[in-house]
């Protein structure tokens, strides 16, 4: 199963020009859209989820025309936005049993078995009578992708799900995610680089509405070998420092400024070669191709 966005398009009424002919190929498995806040990651995920027209362009679930079959996306969509709703006094099975009544489920014993597969699937089967508005915040992720599991979706759609959590609970809803993916197309909107590092085989970088760069994780950080380095830059002007070298970013480290650069060849003694991680290739992309 692939979904293929070609030359999408929309400029809000204000001016401001969310997406600018996005074409993309997602195939099955965990998809990373990783972008920094405002570079249109949301209003992407809000048009493929149909809940805003696009101004040009198509989006294609193989042979299902996204933005003209709307209702039949709906029937093998989840979507977990980045902020959503919820009934705060209501327990979290019979939120679930009523999400499943208006899926279509009418069968009360078939609707009891899902609530209870799912939310066992989330690790939410031991506080199920719980209200949902004494959940932590990692609970509320779990729930929300819960509610989107709902009807055994072919597309999942979420939109930054670990802003906000400690890092235990990020390290279980990665966790879940990598579970859920194995078998559809799972798109995971982020602007936290190690989301994407840790759980996509496939990712794109978009900024200002557009796509800079598609590709696998492992391949480009394989074409950043011996072309990423570091230094400590305490007390250096960085100004005057930028001039000389291309710095992709900063970092403070047991109080010194640790600086890593791009570079195609040995900048100097005081520079160590380093092994290149995935906020590299993010952070040099966004500053040659923005």
């Amino acid at each position: 199963m692939n979904l293929t966005i070609n030359n999408l398009s929309k400029t809000y009424s204000n001016g401001v020009r969310a997406l600018e002919n996005v074409s993309l190929t997602i195939p099955s498995g965990l998809f990373g859209l990783l972008g920094p806040n405002g570079a249109g990651k949301s209003t992407l995920m809000r048009t493929i989820a149909t809940l805003q027209e696009a101004d040009d362009g198509d989006i294609w679930l193989d042979d299902l025309n996204i933005l003209e079959q709307k209702h039949d996306l709906k029937q093998i969509l989840g979507y977990l936005p980045q902020e959503f709703g919820f009934y705060p006094k209501d327990r979290a099975m019979d939120l679930m049993d009523h999400l499943n009544l208006l899926k279509g489920i009418s069968n009360k014993r078939e609707r009891a078995q899902m609530v209870e597969y799912i939310l066992k699937k989330v690790n939410l089967w031991e506080a199920r009578k719980q209200r949902i508005g004494t959940f932590s915040g990692g609970m509320k992720q779990r729930f929300g992708i819960a509610q989107a599991l709902l009807g055994n979706p072919k597309l999942l759609i979420v939109d930054e799900p670990t802003a906000g959590l400690d890092p235990y609970e990020r390290r279980r809803f990665h966790n879940l995610l990598a579970e859920i993916g194995r078998d559809i197309i799972v798109i995971l909107s982020t602007h936290i680089v190690d989301d994407v590092s840790n759980l996509c085989t496939n990712m794109a970088i978009i900024d200002k509405g557009r796509i800079l760069l598609q590709t696998v994780p492992g391949e480009i950080i394989s074409e950043f070998e011996n072309k990423i380095w570091e230094m400590d830059a305490t007390g250096i002007d960085m100004e005057t420092f930028s001039e000389n070298y291309h710095v992709i970013s900063t970092r403070l480290f047991a109080g010194k400024t640790i600086v890593r650069i791009y570079s195609g060849s040995n900048p100097g003694d005081d520079f160590l070669a380093v092994e290149p991680i995935l906020e590299d290739v993010y952070f040099y992309t966004l500053s040659t191709r923005s």
